[in-house]
């Protein structure tokens, strides 16, 4: 407690610094968002679903050779999670809040030579052309902790070199020496990723628990790797990638089965583990007649095979040999190809267009398991931009072609938005679900709701 006391002196202290110098020579700027997100289920009850206050600090320097940044999240998330009269004297429980650092690094331009420039420490390395989800982005974590803020990612502490061969072409190498998992999504959110368990006829699961195996953090088995070719040529821009990493999300790869009554009940311990992937990427952009094209793939291909053990050696006691029952769960020699394309439009009178589709969504492996994604947004504004209406905005997303009226979700999320002032910004959206089928989406279709939000930018 006395550790983060402090941290938040300091950082009112350099808050106050920054504002002194930026005002006399502009060294050092500060800037910043306020966001208040409040959603509402749209149930009998209307329980509340999400509360965030979320203070966003920015601190930037620049000087002739190098740059300094930082981001910081202070917030206030959640709800007060109150079980016993003790948890009345823990002020995080009663008031919940976080501190995040998002990023902070030093940037070096001209480094040994002046083509090239280098970034060390926490930073966020965006790869991809696509409006927000983009296969190709895999060196920093995921952020699933709101699984509707899509393309969210954390940074990571990193080293990362760009050399300019000349003003179209350059070469990106990225090393982060520790590997960092997704952190999963919360609140309401929170067995959204999590699959539908089948079990054979007559047992009924009592309980389930896991363990989570970790890379160990040495320099060979939690690092990775990225290079990146990027470039462009006749009002193309294009890039192709490569990545030597991990898959944040755990993959299930042993279940041990344990009885626990004569009624078929049971218990089940998961070993989950991280699989070791080569990501192979490409992407492009460009503009034909006022309107923005763009494309992009990754193909993924697991180092080695992964396969799930169940153990059911406990329901033969007399066997000499353990019982168990081997799955292929991802193929080495099976790679699988997620990607996006898509286009924007902006009309004359304001309004504006984006179509996407994707094939494969973030929590989605192997060839069999990735479903269609089709995101629709049209969007209008009013009173010199001031007020935006998006009437239509959301997505259709289908998991089994040859059975659509089972196996769909829909998703449908339009929009008021108004800008009071010029830096402060209120939206009114609702989020309504709806669907079949064993998909992200249509497990949420009990979760309508109504959202407030509003940003104020400095």
């Amino acid at each position: 407690m006395k550790t983060r006391n402090l941290f938040f002196s300091m950082l009112l202290l350099v808050s106050v610094s920054s504002l002194t110098n930026a005002q006399e020579d502009n060294s050092l700027k500060l800037s910043g968002e306020l966001l208040i997100d409040e959603r509402l289920l749209l149930n009998d009850e209307n329980d509340w679903a999400w509360n965030e206050n979320r203070l966003t600090l920015q601190l930037d320097k620049r000087m002739e050779n190098s740059k300094f940044f930082t981001e910081v999240w202070l917030r206030n998330i959640g709800l007060p999670n109150i079980t016993q009269s003790s948890d009345l004297y823990n002020k995080g429980i009663v008031d919940p809040y976080n501190l995040e650092v998002r990023e902070a690094y030093i940037q070096l331009y001209g480094f040994l030579t002046k083509n090239l420039d280098v970034t060390i420490g926490r930073q966020r390395i965006v790869w991809g052309t696509a409006d927000k989800l983009n296969p190709t982005d895999n060196l920093n974590p995921l952020d699933l902790e709101d699984i509707l803020d899509f393309g969210r990612r954390r940074g990571s502490d990193a080293i990362n070199m760009n050399y300019y061969i000349n003003n179209d072409f350059s070469l990106q190498g990225v090393f982060i020496p520790f590997f960092q998992p997704a952190n999963m999504p919360i609140g309401i959110f929170a067995s959204a990723l999590n699959p539908q368990m089948e079990l054979p006829q007559g047992m009924v699961l009592k309980s389930l628990s896991d363990t989570i195996i970790m890379p160990r953090y040495n320099l060979g088995e939690s690092s990775t790797a990225g290079l990146k070719f990027k470039g462009f040529a006749k009002g193309v821009d294009f890039s192709a990638s490569y990545v030597w990493g991990y898959d944040g999300l755990p993959l299930s790869t042993k279940n041990t089965f344990i009885p626990v009554d004569a009624t078929g009940g049971i218990n089940i311990n998961s070993q989950l583990s991280f699989a070791r992937t080569h990501i192979i990427g490409a992407d492009l952009a460009t503009s034909i007649a006022g309107i923005g094209f763009w494309a992009e793939a990754a193909t993924f291909i697991p180092e080695k095979d992964v396969i799930m053990t169940n153990d059911l050696s406990a329901f033969y006691p007399m066997s000499p040999v353990p019982v168990t029952q081997d799955s292929l769960i991802l193929d080495k020699t099976k790679p699988y190809i997620k990607f996006v394309v898509g286009g924007d439009y902006n009309f004359s009178d304001g309004s504006y267009l984006n179509l996407q589709y994707m094939h494969g969504f973030v929590h989605e492996r192997g060839a069999e398991n990735l479903n269609d994604y089709f995101f629709l947004r049209f969007e209008k504004k009013f009173f010199n931009e001031k007020l935006k209406i998006a009437p239509i905005g959301g997505g259709f997303i289908v998991t089994a072609w040859n059975n659509i009226k089972d196996n769909y979700a829909l998703v449908y999320m339009p929009e008021v938005s108004y800008k009071a002032t010029d830096n402060a910004e209120i939206t009114l959206s609702t989020v309504l679900f709806d669907g079949k089928g064993d998909n992200l989406f249509a497990n949420l279709k009990d979760y309508n709701m109504l959202m407030f939000k509003m940003k104020y930018s400095f």
